[in-house]
C-alpha cells in the first residue's frame, strides 16, 4: 500500500491533539494516518519548568517517530507564538536536517496562511496567561500583524486547558470577532477548537483557524496531499488560496 505518514510531536500533558487530528484525518484512513510522540510539557507560563521548551527532547521525539518512516514531522505546539518565530524555525530546520524528511510547526503554518490570505488584521483567543498572551501579540505586531482584539482565559496549563468546553470558546470566538478582524484563530493544540470553527465560520463570515487543523493542513501539503479532501472542518482546507 502507498501510505502517508504524518508525525506529531506532541505535549506530554496534551489530552487533545492526537483524536482531532486523527479525527480530520479519518476520510484519509488508512491510505493517510498521523502517528504521535511525547516530550515533557506540564505547565505553560515564561517562568515555570517549561517556559524554554528545550529542542533537545523535542529533537529525540522526532528521532523516535522517524523509526517509523515518517513523509512528514510536526511540532503540533504553539510555543514560538510567545518565544519567538524563529525558534521553530529553527527546530523544523534541525528535524529536517537530522531525519531527512521536510519538518513543520503549528506556529509556521498559521503564519504562513495568515500571509497567503493577506491578513493585517487578526484576532486572538488562547487559553494562556497573561503574560503569555502579551508575548504573543508583541511577536505578531513585530511581523506587522495587528491583534485588534483577544481573548485569553488567564490559564497556566497545560493539562486543563483540554477541559474548557466548546460553548466556552465559541463564546470567546463570537467577543473577538465583534471587532471585525479579517481572520481569527485559536491558539493552542490542546483547546477543542477544531470542531466548532465550521458553524462559526458560517454565522460569522470570518476565516478561523485552530491550531490542530493547521498543523495538519501543512503536514498534508509538504507530503504532497490534497488538502480540499478534508470536507467539514472549515474554510482552511477549501481555499483556492490556500493550496499546493
Amino acid at each position: 500500500m502507498n501510505r502517508t505518514l504524518l508525525g506529531m510531536l506532541t505535549p506530554s500533558s496534551n489530552t487533545v491533539l492526537e483524536p482531532y487530528t486523527a479525527a480530520l484525518l479519518q476520510g484519509l484512513f488508512p491510505r493517510v494516518t498521523a502517528h504521535f510522540q511525547r516530550f515533557t510539557v506540564k505547565e505553560t507560563s515564561l517562568s515555570g519548568p517549561d517556559q524554554a521548551f528545550d529542542p533537545t527532547p523535542q529533537l529525540e521525539a522526532a528521532r523516535l517517530l522517524n523509526d517509523a518512516r515518517m513523509d512528514v514531522i510536526a511540532w503540533s505546539g504553539t510555543s514560538a507564538s510567545w518565544l519567538g518565530f524563529e525558534t521553530d524555525r529553527q527546530l523544523c530546520a534541525a528535524i529536517a536536517e537530522m531525519t531527512g524528511v521536510p519538518a513543520t510547526s503549528s506556529v509556521l503554518a498559521l503564519n504562513e496562511i495568515l500571509t497567503r490570505t493577506g491578513v493585517t488584521r487578526l484576532g486572538l483567543v488562547t487559553p494562556y496567561l497573561d503574560e503569555i498572551q502579551g508575548a504573543i501579540v508583541a511577536n505578531y505586531a513585530a511581523e506587522g500583524i495587528e491583534v485588534v482584539a483577544e481573548r485569553h482565559l488567564n490559564d497556566r496549563g497545560n493539562f486543563s486547558f483540554s477541559e474548557y468546553d466548546e460553548a466556552t470558546l465559541a463564546g470567546l470566538v463570537r467577543e473577538v470577532a465583534q471587532c471585525h478582524p479579517q481572520a481569527i484563530t485559536l491558539l493552542c493544540t490542546n483547546m477543542r477548537g477544531a470542531a466548532i470553527v465550521p458553524a462559526l465560520e458560517q454565522e460569522l463570515g470570518i476565516p478561523i483557524y485552530d491550531s490542530v487543523s493547521v498543523a495538519v493542513w501543512k503536514s498534508l501539503q509538504l507530503a504532497g496531499e490534497d488538502t480540499t479532501c478534508i470536507q467539514g472542518w472549515g474554510g482552511l482546507f477549501q481555499d483556492p488560496r490556500l493550496g499546493p
